[in-house]
């Protein structure tokens, strides 16, 4: 019972490694020109129907409730799509001096560029009892914002590699997760008593469709063969992630701590998990349009892969750790102002 249990808790990262390892064992079925045509399939439909489950799942009216807390969103923001990006940037200049593959570096910015989560940061503030509003709120606004300022950053950052023109890489986002998110918001207008009735299991859905995406850009790996992972490189990229999670959250619970910063311990909380958590979601998609064709596209992929695991494996580790904390804070709180 325990093992299915674990199963039924951590499939979508089994997944992971099942779809990689099915592309290892069998990669031409999901190349480029296959039989699962992913140029189509996974470039158009995969990545347009993550982005309408988002829409269609994402409750507008409560976003709004978040909208006047201006300084915490600046914060968020700031910090996850201009801190982040340039720290990682500074780092990669003296981690270029190592043996590390240069393409799993290339791979760390592109984790640095990448928005807030819609899901794992909003579950875990919820987990504490922190200000989920908030959450919510910077999750989705980091999504939309990520649609413009991610692949800017990426080009800033790293340049496209491919054939692929500026503007064809905003065409493109535009109708694969611009229209299908508008499309999802405009459905759920209509169908929202359904959506609040049966509750239909958006996450599993846009999981599904996202190990999907996986398999293709590692199917794409394994037909060059000459494309080698070096393990030493992969330990150390895995090591540089962990610290990199444990310093942000650290620098983060510290600047929203401080007395002149005015958050309260449930804003901490939303704080800590927005501004450190980065999107797999719209990562992979964004990576396979901004990189479409390149051959190294799924080593650049690997730390964003691996990120991903890690922020929930950290958080889930932390939420009892801040539950005890956001509580005794806020108890104390209350004794003062009732003084």
């Amino acid at each position: 019972m325990g093992l299915i249990s674990i199963i039924r808790k951590e499939w979508f990262i089994i997944g992971i490694v099942l779809v990689i390892l099915s592309a290892k064992v069998h990669p031409n079925f999901g190349v480029k020109g296959g039989p699962l045509k992913p140029e189509i399939t996974v470039s158009y439909i995969a990545v347009s129907l993550i982005f309408f489950n988002s829409g269609l799942s994402l409750k507008t009216e409560e976003l709004t409730s978040a909208l006047l807390h201006i300084r915490l969103h600046l914060f968020v923001q700031g910090f996850t799509l201009v801190f982040f990006p340039v720290c990682v940037w500074l780092l990669l200049r003296v981690l270029a001096l190592s043996n590390i593959d240069q393409w799993l570096l290339r791979g760390l910015q592109t984790v640095s560029c990448m928005p807030p989560p819609v899901s794992s940061a909003v579950i875990l503030t919820k987990a504490v009892g922190g200000n989920e509003a908030a959450a919510i709120f910077n999750s989705a606004f980091g999504s939309f914002l990520g649609i413009i300022v991610t692949p800017l950053l990426l080009l800033l950052f790293l340049g496209s590699s491919s054939s692929v023109p500026f503007s064809s890489i905003f065409s493109q986002l535009f109708m694969t997760v611009v229209v299908p998110l508008i499309l999802g918001q405009v459905c759920r207008r209509f169908l929202r008593e359904f959506l609040d009735r049966r509750k239909p299991p958006f996450g599993t859905v846009s999981s599904c469709v996202l190990l999907m995406i996986i398999y293709t850009t590692f199917c794409d790996t394994f037909s060059h063969p000459s494309i080698e992972l070096e393990s030493t490189s992969l330990l150390l990229i895995v090591l540089i992630i962990f610290s990199l999670q444990i310093s942000f959250m650290l620098l983060t619970f510290t600047f929203s701590t401080r007395a002149s910063s005015s958050f309260s311990p449930a804003d901490t909380v939303a704080i800590v998990f927005c501004s450190t958590h980065k999107s797999l979601t719209l990562g992979i998609p964004m990576l396979k349009i901004v990189f479409a064709g390149f051959e190294h596209l799924s080593l650049i992929s690997v730390p964003l892969l691996i990120y991903h695991p890690a922020q929930i494996l950290l958080g889930s580790v932390l939420v009892p750790s801040l539950r005890v904390w956001m509580t005794s804070r806020q108890k104390a709180h209350s004794f003062v102002d009732s003084v």
